[in-house]
């Protein structure tokens, strides 16, 4: 019997940040549009397994591909970007066993950023092809106009060459110290996949963006109205965000232990420290933050990992759950000191329900595009800590463009940032006129997220329209099966 519902599959990267979006995304094409939906993941860890679990309750079916072993084909010190597309490009093969085996071929292949060489796979089998960027619009036009820039530099455009920053039409120019680092070393090959990813997504059928239109009217504006795409046909952009985990009311016991200790703390009282599911800071720099919250007087709760010296994304492809840390690098006494207005949690906390709990004032942050929805869709204002591959833009868009982080005057690459900044800028965040303002700019934000993706908003009638194109796929698919 012929499958009656529109099915599609999604595609989703190692790590929490590519996973929680995809399956986001996937549970929206079921409850608004009645889609039957696959999610395929390359999973690393126990986080992801239990992710798929709680996903099964929105009728998601599950297929977790094993992680392959790309250990001789990177170097060691190779960046989480480089990383992530060897590894997906190695994954290629049962992927495409994967689809072969379905009983109801999809309409439509759905990857993400590091996928985009998996539709070659949705043409060997007729299948519509997206690519869904769960970061900004702003990291889709610099990705995209990478191979045009880098086909100018090539040809000898010596304008280029000297340029500070990386100009991109019609859009805000990327500074040097964010990803351009890798486009100047063009020999890398952090710079060959970002390449090779640019080219890849404009072969897309459509383009999804985990954002809405009015946070990043400009950006949208000038990726559709200029020749941004190198090919001969115009690809559409889709703002279908934000798309965010929602919070979860059956909490583990250690979730609880945390959350009913918030529950006693005033209104917008407490500052949230984390760095997301992958980053570490060095030994120093976490001396430094401990002192410095300490010296702010203010409450936090604080999720905290192992210190690394040298690779502050070392905890990306690693599985670390020990609840049972000694705690041995931090400073003499901190912990004695500051147990009556702090929460130390190893490893990993519930960060959507702390980002909704009302005491919640302020959030220390990585940047991470999913921790910036949630910190938008929460009023929450940041403290912009950006640690690697596209934070550095995040953290900018937050600061220059938004309006509604500050970060440290220190810079994060060259320099441990200490303890006398990091109390002033808590204290400015959560106490000082300068907090005030941004929490009102950051609740601004959140009541246009809100609009957009309710029925008739801007995201909302974006995703309806990839809904549809799928829908007219199958039936044009249907109907040649019947003129056959």
């Amino acid at each position: 019997m012929e499958n009656s519902k529109t099915h599609i599959a999604l595609l989703a990267s190692p790590g929490m940040g590519h996973l929680i979006p995809v399956l986001e995304l996937a549970k929206s094409f079921v409850s608004f549009h009645g889609f039957q939906v696959t999610v395929i993941v390359v999973a690393t860890d126990v986080a992801t397994s239990q992710s798929f679990l709680k996903s099964l309750e929105h009728n998601l079916s599950i297929i977790t591909l094993p992680l392959v072993d790309v250990s001789g084909l990177v170097d060691p010190s190779s960046s989480v970007v480089t990383k992530l597309a060897v590894t997906m490009r190695q994954s290629l093969p049962i992927l495409r066993s994967t689809i072969s085996e379905m009983k109801f071929r999809p309409t439509a292949l759905i990857v993400d950023l590091f996928g985009t060489e998996s539709m070659a796979v949705a043409d060997e089998f007729g299948m519509l092809k997206y690519v869904f960027v769960t970061t900004n619009a702003w990291l889709l036009a610099f990705n995209v106009y990478i191979p045009i820039a880098h086909a100018k530099m090539e040809a000898g455009n010596e304008h280029a060459k000297r340029a500070k920053e990386f100009r991109i039409p019609g859009c805000k120019s990327v500074p040097l110290e964010t990803p351009v680092e890798a486009f100047l070393g063009r020999d890398d090959q952090e710079f060959v996949e970002f390449k090779r990813t640019g080219t890849g997504i404009a072969m897309a059928n459509g383009i999804l963006v985990n954002t809405w239109e009015d946070l990043e009217l400009k950006t949208f504006e000038a990726l559709r109205n200029m020749k941004m795409f190198d090919n001969a046909k115009r690809t559409e952009v889709y703002p279908i965000g934000p798309l965010t985990r929602p919070v979860d009311q059956s909490l583990a016991p250690r979730d609880k232990a945390v959350m009913e200790w918030l529950n006693k703390q005033p209104e917008e009282s407490v500052i949230y420290v984390s760095f997301g599911s992958g980053g570490t800071l060095s030994t120093e720099q976490m001396v430094e933050l401990a002192l410095g919250l300490e010296m702010s007087q203010q409450r936090f709760v604080w999720v905290v990992r192992p210190p690394s010296e040298n690779d502050a994304s070392r905890s990306f492809f690693l599985l670390e759950s020990d609840s049972h840390q000694s705690f041995s690098y931090f400073p003499d006494g901190f912990l004695n000191r500051t147990r009556d207005r702090g929460v130390i949690v190893p490893t990993w906390a519930p960060q959507a329900e702390i980002l909704a709990h009302p005491c919640v004032g302020g959030f220390l942050s990585h940047c991470g595009w999913n921790s910036i929805l949630e910190s938008i869709v929460n009023g929450v204002p940041m403290i912009a800590w950006p640690l690697y591959a596209e934070q550095k833009m995040n953290a900018t868009l937050l600061t220059e463009e938004l309006g509604m982080a500050i970060g440290p005057e220190t810079s994060l690459t060259d320099r441990v940032v200490g303890r006398k900044e990091i109390e002033k800028m808590v204290r400015m965040i959560m106490v000082g006129k300068e907090g005030h303002a941004l929490r009102k700019r950051v609740k601004d934000l959140r009541d246009s997220s809100e609009k957009a993706i309710k029925k008739g908003g801007s995201s909302y009638e974006s995703l309806s329209k990839v809904a549809r194109d799928c829908e007219t796929s199958l039936q044009s698919v249907r109907a040649k099966g019947q003129g056959a």
